[in-house]
């Protein structure tokens, strides 16, 4: 027995439901899998979540390997929402001043800068323009098209944003000691605050 004809012998009302739950079906598959692309942000006592990045000059960065053996500072700049952000650049330059500090902490820290651009490892280059050389122990990676911005639950889904500014301090198993979310421009964890932090543990 074919399948139109047994629709046909359903009563109407039956195949009105029928055809609602069949136009249903779609749009909430669609919104699992929207839902299924943001993970939650990292909290602290979790783990941070593991990725692979690249330098602008092409060299790969795996945090897990980065970070193995010691604790580290994991940093997610809003990257080139259209233009370099003045905040980031204040906040990048803190952490440059206070390298020594850092290395002599044993912590290095990992830059995430963020973009769609296809051209983000050069506004990368020019974001780091006003540094002379960064320090050995500070290590700038780009995330293009927000791939580790969505895996920690960061994308600023607004016009002319791009990831809220996050800090994270990790153990030397990646385990999230301290965290620090902005939900502006602004208000960002210092090089001294993270100091502080780190001294605490």
């Amino acid at each position: 027995m074919s399948t139109k004809y047994v629709h046909s012998r359903l009563p109407h009302s039956f195949r009105g439901i029928l055809a609602r739950v069949f136009t249903f079906i779609p749009a909430f598959l669609l919104l699992c899998c929207a839902l299924g692309a943001f993970a939650e942000t990292p909290a602290v006592g979790s783990v941070a979540p593991d990725f692979t990045l690249t330098t602008p000059q092409g060299t790969s960065v795996q945090l897990s390997k980065w970070s193995q053996g010691h604790e580290s500072a994991l940093i997610i700049l809003r990257g080139y929402p259209g233009y370099q952000c003045p905040y980031c650049q204040k906040q990048v330059h803190d952490f440059v001043n206070r390298a020594a500090d850092f290395a002599v902490a044993g912590v290095p820290v990992l830059l995430v800068y963020p973009g769609a651009v296809s051209d983000l490892g050069d506004r990368a280059k020019e974001f780091l323009a006003s540094e002379s050389q960064l320090p050995a122990n500070i290590i700038l990676v780009t995330d293009p098209a927000f791939k580790v911005t969505d895996l920690y639950g960061l994308r600023w889904n607004e016009a002319g944003e791009t990831a809220y500014p996050s800090t994270f301090l990790l153990d030397e198993h990646r385990r999230v000691l301290y965290s620090k979310i902005s939900k502006s421009h602004g208000d960002r964890l210092s090089a001294q605050e993270a100091l502080e932090q780190l001294h605490k543990k």
